[in-house]
């Protein structure tokens, strides 16, 4: 009896997850636009499933800042104000460059092998001025370096800051796509090397890009302001309160 329960759990669990992915990437491409409803019936036609893994991932979703709830709508895409969209970026360059100290610290050899075979393709991309390969290449490094980082919680922070990022702005290649795989090679030679400081500064380098260098994809909502009426209402609601 107790095998069979703990066996519908997992089944469960991992339909759960899997819708959270499924939602998640429909957000972040744009099928689900900011503020659109997401209707839990609609959602478990659309994936095939129930609508208990639907709710699952709408909650979890909800925790990491896709999705909202509203009063008389329920659940909806989020819709990030600019300032959310700016505090992205000041938030991964706190991480990157402590996840590429801890690579440094704890890599291992499978981490390696996979970061100099990124550099080779990154480098061999950009010399031939394949620039529409790059991005792929480079989340796949970013993603690899977070492993290797050794800390499960801190690689799952900098997958989540990545793919708010990749909702809110527009791809593009580096500027100077030679010149970056170099400090991509020069980052993994310090991981090699287990140079904890020298990874962390060249981390700090790579996340440095100037705010013109990221182009929303979208446009963003402005910090809501309370109109005075709403204003006067809250206050005598706490005057009526006291």
């Amino acid at each position: 009896m107790n095998g069979e329960g703990d066996g519908v759990s997992e089944t469960r669990r991992i339909s759960a997850h899997a819708v959270c992915t499924a939602i998640r990437d429909d957000i972040v491409s744009g099928a689900f636009p900011p503020g659109s409803r997401l209707i839990e019936e609609l959602l478990a036609r659309r994936y095939g499933v129930s609508r208990v893994p639907v709710r699952e991932a709408l909650r979890t979703l909800a925790s990491e800042g896709f999705v909202t709830t509203r009063r008389h709508a329920g659940a909806c895409v989020a819709e990030p104000t600019e300032q959310e969209a700016a505090d992205l970026l000041d938030v991964r360059a706190l991480l990157e460059p402590l996840g590429a100290a801890r690579a440094a610290q704890r890599r291992t050899e499978a981490h390696l092998k996979v970061l100099r075979g990124l550099v080779r393709l990154g480098r061999e991309r950009a010399r031939a001025g394949q620039v529409g390969e790059l991005c792929p290449l480079g989340d796949w490094f970013d993603e690899t370096l977070a492993q290797a980082s050794g800390s499960p919680s801190l690689a799952a922070l900098l997958t989540q800051v990545r793919r708010k990022i990749a909702w809110v702005y527009v791809p593009e290649p580096p500027a100077r796509p030679v010149e970056t795989w170099e400090t991509h090679a020069a980052l993994v030679d310090a991981v090699v090397r287990r140079d904890a400081e020298r990874a962390r500064s060249l981390a700090v380098e790579r996340a440095g890009r100037p705010p013109g260098a990221f182009r929303l994809r979208r446009p963003v909502t402005a910090p809501e302001v309370p109109r005075a009426a709403d204003r006067k209402r809250a206050v005598n609601t706490a005057s009526a309160r006291i």
